[in-house]
C-alpha cells in the first residue's frame, strides 16, 4: 500500500514529467514551424535561381518541398492530441533526411542529364542537414536528436555511395601521389569523376561530432528544467504553508532569500499572547467546541500578525508567538507589534476571549533548528524571554497588554507606566508600561 509520505513524491515527479512533456510538445511545434519557414526559404531560393539567375532546376524539388510542408503541417496538427504517437515525431525526422539526402541521390542537377550527379555532392554539401538536427534540439528530448543525426549520416552515406556506384571511373585524394604537382591536384580535383570519399568521412564525422554536443546539451536541459520546475514547486509549497501566517509580500521575500532563516541575530520586536482563563473556560465546554472556537480565534490572530508584516513563530496551546523584525527586516518593528497587539484586543473581543499580551524589543537570536528531516524556524534570547514574563505579569497588574521601555518608546502614544517591576528570571528590576 502506498502511503501519503511515498504518494507524494511520487504525484509530484508525475507532475514534473507532465511539464517536460508538455515542453516537448512546444519544441515540436516549434521545430514544424521552423521547418515550415526553411523549405519556405529553400522554395523561394530555387525560385529566385530559375527566374532570375539562370539556374534551371529539377521541377520534382518544388514538388519535394510541399510535400516536406504537407508532411510537417499533418504531424504540428496532431502533436499532443489522441492521434499523437511517440514514434511520429521519429518518422518526421527520418523522412526529412531520407528525403533530402535522396534528393542529392536522384534528382539530375541540370535537365540535359549530362552532369555528374556526383557534382552535386561537391558543389552544395551535408551543411543543408544541419538545420534539420538543429531543430530536433528544440524538440528537447536528446534521443531524437542523435536519432536525427544519425539517420543523416546513414542517409547521407547512402546517398554517396548510390551516386558513386552508377559512375565507370572515380578518383579520390587516394589517386594523388606523395609528390603530386599543382598539375595534378587540379587534374584530380577538376575532374568530374571526382568523389572525395575523405570529404564525406571529414562531413559525416564532424556532423555526428555536433549532433553529440546537441544531444548532451538537450540532456543537460532537461535537468536544468527538472531542477526548475522542482523548485518552482518547492517555492510553492513553502508559499503556501508560509502563507496561512505571513503575508504573500513577505513569504515571497523569504523565498526569495535563502539566507532569510539561517541562524542570525537581528533587532526585532516579540509578541507573546496567551487566552486569559482558558481552563476554566474549556472546563465548561466539550473538547470539539473548545478546538473549533479556538481555531477560529488563533486564525484571526495570525491574520492580524500577517496584517502587520508579523511572522507567527509558533502557537503555544491557548497562544501565539509571532515576531516583527525578523526573520525579514523591518525598520520599525515596536510600532509593528504593538498596532498589532491592539487589533488583537479587538479580535478576542470579537470571539468573546480576554488574552494578555507581553511585547518586547531588542536583539533576537533567530534561525532553523532541527534534524536533516525536520526543521523548525524559532526565536530565542532575553527579548523572548522578558516578552514572554511580560505577558505572564500581566495577570499581576491586570493589564491587557504589558511592554518594555524599548517598544512603549515607539508606541507613538502615552501609557501607563509600573516602576521597579520584578520579572521571573530576571535580575534586575524593569519599567513597564501598559495599554488598556
Amino acid at each position: 500500500m502506498t502511503t501519503p509520505q511515498t504518494a507524494q513524491p511520487a504525484a509530484a515527479d508525475r507532475g514534473d514529467e507532465d511539464r517536460l512533456a508538455q515542453a516537448e510538445r512546444q519544441g515540436l511545434r516549434l521545430a514544424i514551424i521552423c521547418r515550415t519557414v526553411a523549405v519556405g526559404a529553400a522554395f523561394l531560393w530555387v525560385a529566385i535561381s530559375w527566374f532570375l539567375l539562370g539556374f534551371y532546376p529539377n521541377p520534382w524539388i518544388f514538388v519535394a518541398l510541399g510535400a516536406f510542408t504537407a508532411i510537417g503541417i499533418a504531424h504540428a496538427s496532431v502533436i499532443g492530441t489522441r492521434f499523437d504517437r511517440w514514434w511520429m515525431k521519429y518518422a518526421i525526422y527520418l523522412v526529412d533526411a531520407v528525403g533530402i539526402c535522396m534528393t542529392f541521390a536522384l534528382f539530375p542537377i541540370s535537365r540535359s542529364g549530362d552532369v555528374p550527379q556526383i557534382l552535386a555532392f561537391r558543389a552544395y554539401g551535408i551543411y543543408y542537414l544541419f538545420p534539420i538536427v538543429a531543430m530536433a534540439t528544440l524538440s528537447l528530448s536528446p534521443r531524437l536528436v542523435l536519432w536525427t543525426g544519425a539517420a543523416v549520416v546513414v542517409g547521407w552515406w547512402t546517398a554517396f555511395l548510390l551516386v558513386i556506384s552508377t559512375m565507370e571511373r572515380t578518383l579520390s585524394w587516394a589517386d594523388l601521389s606523395p609528390g603530386a604537382s599543382g598539375a595534378d591536384y587540379e587534374a584530380v580535383f577538376l575532374s568530374p569523376d571526382f568523389i572525395g570519399r575523405g570529404n564525406r568521412v571529414e562531413e559525416t564525422g564532424f556532423l555526428f561530432i555536433a549532433t553529440v554536443i546537441l544531444a548532451l546539451g538537450v540532456l543537460r536541459a532537461r535537468r536544468v528544467f527538472r531542477a526548475q520546475v522542482k523548485a518552482q514547486a518547492e517555492r510553492e509549497r513553502v508559499a503556501a504553508t508560509l502563507g496561512r501566517y505571513v503575508p504573500e509580500a513577505i513569504a515571497k521575500r523569504l523565498i526569495d532569500d535563502p539566507t532569510a532563516l539561517a541562524p542570525q541575530e537581528r533587532h526585532a520586536a516579540i509578541l507573546v499572547m496567551d487566552i486569559a482563563g482558558f481552563t476554566a473556560y474549556s472546563a465548561s465546554r466539550s473538547p470539539t467546541e473548545v478546538i473549533e472556537h479556538l481555531n477560529a480565534f488563533l486564525a484571526g490572530c495570525a491574520d492580524v500578525i500577517a496584517r502587520h508584516d508579523g511572522v507567527v513563530i509558533q502557537f503555544t496551546g491557548d497562544g501565539l508567538m509571532a515576531s516583527f523584525g525578523t526573520p525579514i527586516e523591518s525598520a520599525t518593528p515596536e510600532a509593528e507589534a504593538f498596532a498589532a497587539s491592539r487589533d488583537l484586543l479587538s479580535e478576542a473581543e470579537r470571539s468573546s476571549f480576554s488574552i494578555r499580551v507581553g511585547l518586547a524589543a531588542g536583539k533576537v537570536a533567530s534561525g532553523s533548528i532541527g534534524s536533516s528531516n525536520r526543521q523548525a524556524f524559532t526565536v530565542y534570547g532575553d527579548t523572548v524571554n522578558r516578552a514572554a514574563r511580560l505577558e505572564a505579569h500581566g495577570k499581576t497588574l491586570g493589564k491587557p497588554v504589558l511592554m518594555d521601555d524599548a517598544v512603549a518608546a515607539k508606541a507613538g502614544e502615552t501609557l501607563e507606566r509600573f516602576e521597579g517591576q520584578e520579572l521571573k528570571g530576571f535580575a534586575d528590576k524593569v519599567d513597564v508600561f501598559a495599554l488598556g
